[in-house]
């Protein structure tokens, strides 16, 4: 599975999802989920794909079919421990 967070670093959210980008690797140690900036031209079309239209956005995807298995939308951001079970 994998697990990709698409948000703006130039945001007034983007202190909140440093914060939980580094509890997430600190406290399971399992790396860093993948982010995508929607800025982008490939986070534009990964939003646009995903139908992701709120930021931050937390997807935990299929790798072989892309599939969406789970999905956390804006602020609050989810416990560290929903997220992690799909990764």
């Amino acid at each position: 599975m994998r697990a990709v967070i698409v948000w703006n670093e130039q945001t007034d959210y983007a202190r909140e999802v440093r914060e939980w980008l580094d509890d997430f690797e600190r406290t399971l140690g399992l790396g860093r989920i993948e982010s995508i900036d929607p800025e982008t031209r490939e986070g534009s079309d990964f939003a646009a794909a995903y139908d992701v239209v709120e930021y931050p956005t937390i997807l935990a995807l299929d790798e072989d079919s892309g599939k969406v298995l789970a999905s956390w939308r804006g602020t609050p951001l989810p416990q560290v421990d929903q997220v992690a079970y799909w990764v």
